[in-house]
């Protein structure tokens, strides 16, 4: 019987699924429930909760309601907010830039490399420029990886190079240069007012004064980054999130693979 149960349920959610015009979910199908959080530069009070009702308003979401508000300091109220998005977009239309290569598992890449290009590609890797977080580069570099995916110094056909933070972008070039890297990984965590652009910019500039932007590999990958900024940028590859070392060491193996041999 649940299972009957289960499939009328099943017919039911594709009648009323329409990829050509969704909306946030929240009890039911397209009722456009949504949560939204944020924080005013106002004080606390009825002033202010209602402040937050009409720019959720102006934002398109209907019957507004806060949830909860809290005075954070003075001058700043924080609120928890609901309400119903009237807008719908078409996700049949929606076509996003990304990694063309075949995600493998660390065996295999480690098979292709021996056969296809027979020596250990050379990284380097570095959260460059005045960025101090080293999360991203050594869930990608280091041996332990992250979330069960190993990373980049676990593999046999990987001679990794991990850098650390805060590294100028001239020291990140000169040693690559001094190891004869194959590939460069930058990893980008903050990102006010675009400092991770700029800094993303300047290292393709510095490449290119060097000769060096087409003999290697450049990659790039953060919270902020995405493969169409990424070749925006004049980089070969941009990992965000939901990536792991998996993705970065097969495009790496296919894309000097295809450079060698092709």
């Amino acid at each position: 019987m649940s299972g009957g149960l289960y499939s009328t349920e099943k017919n039911d959610f594709d009648r009323t699924l329409d990829l050509k015009k969704i909306k946030p979910y929240g009890d039911a199908m397209n009722d456009g429930k949504t949560q939204l959080s944020f924080t005013l530069p106002v004080p606390a009070g009825e002033e202010a909760i209602e402040a937050a009702r009409q720019l959720m308003r102006e934002m398109g979401f209907e019957n507004p309601q806060v949830a909860y508000s809290k005075e954070l300091t003075n001058g700043f109220t924080f609120f928890n907010c609901y309400g119903t998005c009237s807008h719908t977009v078409d996700f049949t239309a929606i076509r996003v830039p990304k990694v063309t290569s075949t995600r493998w598992e660390m065996r295999e890449t480690d098979a292709f490399i021996k056969e296809r290009i027979g020596r250990p590609i050379v990284v380097v890797g570095a959260s460059t420029g005045t960025d101090a977080h080293t999360v991203g580069i050594d869930a990608i570099m280091n041996m332990k990886g992250f979330a069960g995916h190993y990373g980049l110094e676990r593999y046999e056909m990987f001679d990794a190079h991990n850098m650390g933070s805060q590294v100028p972008n001239e020291e990140f070039v000169a040693r690559a240069i001094a190891l004869k890297a194959d590939a460069l990984l930058v990893s980008q965590t903050v990102t006010q007012r675009d400092v991770h652009v700029q800094n993303l910019a300047e290292l393709v500039e510095l490449l290119e004064a060097e000769g060096l932007r087409h003999k290697v590999i450049l990659a790039c990958g953060g919270p902020r980054v995405s493969h169409e900024l990424a070749k925006e940028l004049g980089y070969d590859a941009g990992f965000g999130m939901n990536t792991y070392a998996d993705d970065v060491a097969s495009f790496l193996a296919q894309e000097l693979d295809r450079r060698i041999n092709t």
